[in-house]
């Protein structure tokens, strides 16, 4: 058996501790859709080769919830999955919206201005607590931090393969 491409996937949360006596997990959701992850039937932790059987979750606290996942039933195997990163597969995701993006999507897309100056290529994206940042990188220069902002980025371009900012002195001070 072949090994699951990661491209197949996308991360929704990581176990942060165990919940209980009966394997319960709490886990910290990072997609914007949890009520959707809600629905599914699998999750996978850890191992992508491997689908856990969701049994329950709901919110606890904010953007933690409680993870009930039917072949995790003491609180050992539940210890044990502490720190975990718990994905979907990619094609059970909730549809996207016109201005929705998956981030890991970005990586790759060549930047450019409104004037159609190139600036580089997009190698990361750096979540912060106010926004994302956009790392773009040229050749022969000093990578460039991009504002995930409405106003500094125009538009996204996922099958063009582009992305659309303002003018490079609005996003590089002097």
């Amino acid at each position: 058996m072949t090994a699951p491409n990661p491209d197949d996937f996308l991360l929704v949360g990581r176990i942060s501790a165990a919940f209980g006596v009966r394997g319960e997990l709490k886990i910290s959701m990072i997609s914007s859709h949890p009520e959707h992850i809600q629905k599914l039937k699998q999750l996978f932790v850890g191992d992508l080769s491997k689908p856990y059987t969701i049994g329950r979750l709901h919110q606890h606290k904010g953007s933690l919830y409680l993870l009930r996942l039917n072949e995790v039933d003491t609180r050992d195997a539940a210890e044990a999955m502490q720190g975990l990163e718990a994905y979907i597969h990619r094609s059970d995701a909730a549809p996207l919206a016109n201005d929705e993006y998956f981030l890991h999507d970005l990586v790759g897309l060549q930047v450019q201005t409104e004037a159609g100056e190139d600036i580089g290529r997009a190698v990361e994206i750096i979540e912060t607590g106010a926004n994302d940042v956009l790392v773009v990188r040229k050749l022969g220069q000093a990578d460039i931090l991009v504002p995930m902002v409405r106003t500094v980025v125009r538009s996204i371009d996922i099958a063009g393969g582009t992305i659309t900012v303002t003018s490079l002195a609005d996003i590089v001070p002097e």
